[in-house]
């Protein structure tokens, strides 16, 4: 067994590590080979743009996060009564934690740092419904955006269309026949049993945060472009928007690299829309600096000042 000092001195490495690294990745990013064209960034800060439509990104900016603490508030008050404050804390410090784990993994172990090693199953399970529900109205709204992208440009034949649609009718009916095969003591029946053992209230409120952050995030990339110059009717942009997010968001990565792989996938559907593949690249960069880097900057405080031991009850 450690001795107190030794678990003490290993904490504070650990931590030095998560911050450390987090900001080794966003500095890599932003200065490496890769990195955005500043150039063409400082230009388009120059050009004069009504001041309501920069108040707007940064209220969305504000609100996408904000959202996603009252979501986390809801659903951990179902272990414990949580504040504000303390909701914040546990969605900035797990944030900043998944910032380079594989596909933000490392959120559900950082949150569960802040409760008994009792209610570890708890946690990771209210934050896979948390992050559960999200995923369902960004894949409903996604296949509704491609939907429409396609109608106007086919990307897709009408081939691969009915290959897609048969691999989710195949994988529904296999997910429903395997439902009560048991592993490790796991199944998904006794996942749906505990999903549906949560107070309807919770339940609904859930579905409205989530489908309002949503709503806030997609608006987020809309008023980005229209910054831009990216003069698109409005549901064509939306549509483009939601499909490219739900592709992006579809292929495993890191959070860290988040920005590149949806960006990757933006400038594909952009570039047949006619948008220029900088303006893509910035709007990719910027959801990345307002939506990970800005709140791993604050939840890096919360990181140093958590004690384990401390935070439980």
């Amino acid at each position: 067994m450690l001795s107190r000092k030794a678990k003490q001195l290993l904490t504070v490495i650990i931590k030095i590590l998560v911050v450390g690294g987090a900001f080794y990745f966003i500095y890599n990013r932003l200065t490496g080979e890769d990195s955005p064209d500043w150039e063409q960034f400082s230009t388009v800060l120059t050009q004069k743009k009504p001041i309501g439509l920069l108040l707007g990104i940064l209220l969305l900016t504000f609100l996408n996060r904000f959202i996603e603490i009252l979501k986390w508030q809801n659903l951990a008050a179902t272990v414990r009564q949580t504040s504000l404050a303390k909701a914040t804390e546990e969605v900035l410090a797990a944030v900043t934690v998944a910032l380079f784990s594989p596909n933000g993994i490392g959120e559900y172990a950082a949150k569960a740092l802040y409760y008994s090693k009792a209610q570890t199953k708890t946690i990771i399970f209210l934050n896979l419904v948390c992050n559960g529900i999200q995923l369902l109205f960004a894949v409903a709204g996604g296949i509704t955006g491609l939907v429409i992208l396609n109608s106007i440009y086919p990307v897709f034949t009408a081939t691969t269309v009915l290959l897609a649609l048969g691999v989710i009718i195949a994988l529904a009916i296999i997910i429903f026949m395997s439902r009560n095969i048991t592993v490790k003591g796991y199944s998904l029946g006794k996942l749906g049993e505990k999903i549906n053992s949560l107070p309807k209230s919770v339940h609904r409120k859930n579905i409205l945060l989530a489908l309002l952050r949503y709503t806030v995030l997609m608006h987020q990339y809309y008023l980005l472009y229209l910054a831009f110059g990216v003069n698109l009717s409005y549901p064509l942009l939306m549509a483009a928007i939601a499909g490219t997010y739900f592709l992006g968001s579809s292929l495993p990565s890191f959070q860290f690299l988040d920005f590149a792989v949806k960006g990757s996938v933006a400038v594909y559907f952009f570039g047949l829309l006619g948008v220029n593949e900088w303006i893509v690249a910035l709007t990719a960069t910027l959801i990345w600096l307002l939506n990970t880097v800005l709140p791993v900057t604050i939840g890096s405080y919360y990181v140093f000042r958590f004690k384990a031991g401390t935070n439980s009850h």
